[in-house]
């Protein structure tokens, strides 16, 4: 059994609260989404040993593709353990301070574990050591804190490395041509977004403030956001030929401004995330590549980390990256990647 409850918050926070039951839930991951190849839980437990633990997730948003699917993972792998899961979010990408309410509401509810995908590096900190001093599992999904001892263990992409790829493979995918790149970030100060934006440069080969960059935009990942964005910097840098992007909503919304202009065929854009419909959309020509990471892989793996600790096993500790890969049917030299037909096989697994 399965029930889901919708409630209002201070500040117009929304609450999704979601319990499972030792009785197998309906199927709630989207039915493309599959496990990855060779995908391991580096921490023990699973195989319906979670009865009586308690597990609350915490993701940044309700509404971004990426969070829907690990609350989605969640629901139903906490369904197959015997688990007793409440997912909370903020009510907008940035919004730390619903973040700290929703771990208090885990707090007040004696949580075993908690997992959270953090607004920022340093924003929850005071809300994750009252956690931990009540004995309370701290697991980082996606985004790890700073210091990263701050939690028990983080279990993501590496950002950095997954930017850097994506860096990599839009500079090498021009060729000769002279890069006149458009860059299309995300939250200003947020850690996610900053370590990819930093780690793309790196596979650039630029550095801030290098001339070949003609124009940066905040987006929120937002696909229309990113389109107003794009709509703008195209007014000032038409001869633009490549773009970074924060993520798959944000790279259709730069795709759909190039569209409009004419101007589509002349620009390499990169994305990360690994969606099903960003890897359709890789298939479909509306950009180069996209850089998967495998969020079912980190939920499954913080679930079991709390339940081995909850059992009385090691509680987990340290960085788990979850693993980062290149789809594209357009494969340069010195980058490893897959196709999008394995990449639909794959996607969000």
């Amino acid at each position: 059994m399965k029930t889901i409850r919708m409630t209002s918050g201070q500040g117009g926070r929304r609450v999704l609260a979601l319990t499972a039951t030792t009785l197998l839930l309906a199927a709630a991951a989207c039915g493309s989404d599959a496990e990855p190849d060779g995908g391991e839980t580096t921490t023990g437990g699973g195989g319906g040993g979670g009865e009586g633990v308690s597990i609350g997730l915490i993701t940044k948003t309700e509404t971004n593709p990426f969070f829907v699917t690990m609350r989605e993972v969640a629901a139903e792998y906490a369904g197959e353990q015997g688990v007793e899961l409440t997912a909370l979010a903020g009510a907008f990408d940035g919004d730390n301070e619903g973040q700290v309410q929703a771990m208090e509401d885990l707090i007040a509810r004696g949580v075993d574990g908690i997992m959270i995908t953090p607004n920022n590096s340093t924003g929850v900190l005071g809300a994750i050591e009252q956690a931990r001093a009540q004995g309370i599992v701290v697991i980082a999904l996606d985004t790890a804190t700073d210091p990263e001892d701050a939690v028990d263990a983080t279990f993501a992409t590496d950002n950095l490395e997954a930017g850097r790829l994506q860096g990599a493979y839009v500079r090498a995918a021009l060729g000769d041509e002279e890069p006149a790149l458009i860059m299309l970030d995300g939250t200003a100060g947020g850690t996610v977004d900053t370590f990819r934006h930093d780690g793309f440069l790196a596979g650039f080969g630029i550095e801030e403030g290098d001339p070949a960059i003609l124009g940066m935009e905040n987006t929120q990942g937002d696909q229309n956001n990113a389109q107003t964005a794009m709509e703008n910097l195209l007014q000032r840098n038409p001869d633009v030929n490549a773009v970074y992007t924060i993520n798959e909503p944000a790279a259709r919304g730069a795709y759909a401004a190039l569209e409009a202009q004419g101007l589509a065929d002349q620009v390499v854009i990169g994305s990360i995330d690994g969606g099903c419909q960003g890897v359709q959309d890789v298939a479909d020509g509306r950009y180069a590549a996209t850089v998967m990471q495998f969020p079912a892989e980190m939920v499954r793996q913080g679930m079991d980390a709390i339940i081995e600790a909850a059992g009385g096993g090691e509680p987990p500790s340290g960085f788990v990256d979850t693993g980062s890969v290149v789809i594209t049917d357009n494969p340069v030299d010195g980058i490893d990647s897959e196709t999008t037909e394995w990449g639909l096989e794959n996607c969000w697994g």
